[in-house]
């Protein structure tokens, strides 16, 4: 590109810039007499015609521009007014290249092609290059810069350089420097040029950039090829770090949902000792009462989806908790000491709820859909973190201090610490155990159904949803420490962490069977736990 046109093209677009800071878009018919220009004088008038056009910023004269390169901008004889055409046999269509309206039809000797030459179309494609590339909106100019870095055009770097010269974004700035060192690499650049561009792709550090500069790798040598050499060692090592934090924010975010789902065992199996095998269709009940209470809002009250898990939380508290209290009063309570014959029992009253289930809402999966803050996903560094994920372990954790709360602020929760240290002591001391026992199962089933809120908006809701929980909820309290929170924190977060780590090398389901391993083998050396407590189901 001649030193003129980059001066037409570099005056057009900063005053386009210009411009655009004032009005966000141009009025057509303003914009008409400039289009019309192009019918008249030779290439080096339309080649200032095309800067011209590009000045004013405005997006509406990309399609009069890309008809010029494709070589169907016509103008009218009669009155030198410019349309983009379409053969239609002995006629031409004719289409408004401002507005895009159909305009009639027009006849062979009526209309006349604007000729472009190669000249010509390598300066349209810098132009229209630069018409996003300096849009008004950032989000367009970053599209743009993205696209150029896809592409690798070196035909995009004066267009590249035009824009970085004027651009204040500094986001936008970063990825139009980036766009620039990939296209500069696929360019016949001197080698001074492609060792800067290395070193801005080095310092972009992501997959993308190491694609690219692999390819530079197998097809340099000298100086160009070491450079890249060097810049895809660095890189590896970086996306084996925030590989690392990846895995590490997976198991946190396993860590949290196995914390959700084992909390509520850890209450009721370090207090009474029960092995409750239904707990899983606790947390079933819990995410049955969010579709429930979704499929009442959509058909209700629409406007209230935001808000529906918000409503849901108490209410599958109270559906799973009076679920538990009756468990507990009509089957429970004759079997204490039992522990085999709790086991049987539970499981058996985990087949009949999820066959009420079944016959209730069918045996198929429902769906529960997420609301507007619950969807998505950003970028940290190299790492993906979604909203849902996000927010289930923000609500772990608050439903995990919410209940130390209850246990150390509360006359409740000071009840069941004493029964779980010394049950006959508390009874002797007036303690109602019975009612410790019915309200602190209510509690952990209530705890499993609120779980079962959250468990929605990441896994199917269907009648086998508990399932997929208890076995690993039951090592995560195992591991912690049986009836001790903190205990079950650690443990629920420690086996997140190790399955994610396990799971490239492993395989998901051998991963579980190692993890497994090691829990057995712990139990053999710590058989209380890595938190041990003192309760009845150590003094038994």
């Amino acid at each position: 590109m001649s030193l003129v046109r980059t001066f037409i093209l570099l005056f057009g677009l900063i005053a386009g810039f210009s411009v655009n800071i004032a009005i966000a878009q141009t009025d057509p018919e303003s914009l008409r007499p400039l289009v019309n220009e192009l019918a008249k004088g030779k290439y080096a008038e339309t080649e200032k015609q095309i800067g011209a056009l590009v000045a004013t910023g405005d997006p509406a004269v990309a399609p009069a521009l890309e008809a010029l390169g494709a070589g169907v901008l016509f103008y009218r004889k009669s009155d030198g007014s410019v349309f983009i055409t379409e053969k239609a046999g002995k006629t031409y269509k004719l289409t408004d290249p401002l507005t895009l309206e159909a305009k009639g039809e027009a006849g062979k000797r009526e209309v006349k092609k604007i000729k472009v030459n190669n000249k010509l179309r390598r300066v349209i494609r810098a132009a229209l290059g630069s018409l996003t590339l300096m849009a008004p909106d950032p989000e367009v100019r970053k599209t743009a810069a993205e696209a150029v870095f896809k592409a690798r055009d070196p035909d995009s770097i004066e267009a590249l350089d035009i824009a970085l010269a004027s651009e204040t974004d500094e986001s936008v700035q970063l990825i139009m420097e980036q766009a620039r060192a990939a296209a500069v690499l696929n360019s016949d650049m001197d080698e001074a040029q492609k060792i800067n561009a290395i070193e801005t792709l080095s310092e972009m550090g992501n997959r993308d950039a190491l694609s690219l500069l692999i390819n530079v790798q197998s097809s340099s040598e000298g100086v160009v090829r070491d450079a890249a050499t060097i810049a895809v060692e660095k890189i590896e090592k970086s996306i084996a770090a925030w590989d690392s934090a990846q895995n590490i924010w997976y198991g946190l975010s396993l860590g949290s949902v196995l914390l959700l789902a084992a909390i509520g065992l850890a209450i009721t199996f370090g207090v009474m000792g029960v092995i409750n095998m239904a707990h899983g269709e606790m947390v079933m009940i819990g995410a049955y009462t969010t579709f429930v209470v979704q499929e009442l809002i959509r058909t209700s009250a629409p406007g209230l989806f935001e808000y529906s898990l918000f409503i849901a939380l108490p209410l599958a508290f109270l559906a799973s908790g009076l679920v538990g209290i009756a468990i507990e009063r009509g089957v429970i309570r004759w079997l204490y000491g039992r522990p085999l014959e709790t086991l049987l029992a539970t499981w058996g009253i985990s087949l009949i709820l999820q066959q009420a289930v079944r016959s209730i809402f069918g045996p198929t999966n429902r769906e529960v859909g997420n609301p507007d803050w619950m969807s998505g996903a950003f970028e940290l560094g190299q790492m993906t973190i979604t909203y849902n994920r996000m927010w289930i372990i923000v609500f772990a954790m608050l439903v995990f201090a919410g209940l130390m709360l209850v246990l150390k602020k509360t006359s409740f929760g000071l009840n069941t610490r004493a029964v779980t240290q010394n049950r006959r002591m508390a009874a002797s001391m007036g303690i109602r155990t019975p009612w410790v026992d019915a309200l602190t199962f209510g509690l952990g089933s209530g705890i499993a159904g609120i779980a079962g809120v959250a468990l929605s908006q990441i896994d199917n809701v269907s009648p086998n949803l508990g399932q997929g929980y208890i076995i690993d909820s039951f090592m995560v309290v195992v591991f912690g420490g049986v009836g001790n929170l903190w205990g079950t924190l650690v443990g629920a977060m420690t086996l997140g962490v190790v399955n994610k780590f396990l799971e490239p090398y492993a395989g998901a389901v051998l991963g579980k069977i190692f993890v497994l391993v090691f829990i057995i083998l712990f139990i053999q050396k710590r058989p209380r736990g890595l938190f041990a407590l003192k309760g009845r189901a150590v003094e038994a």
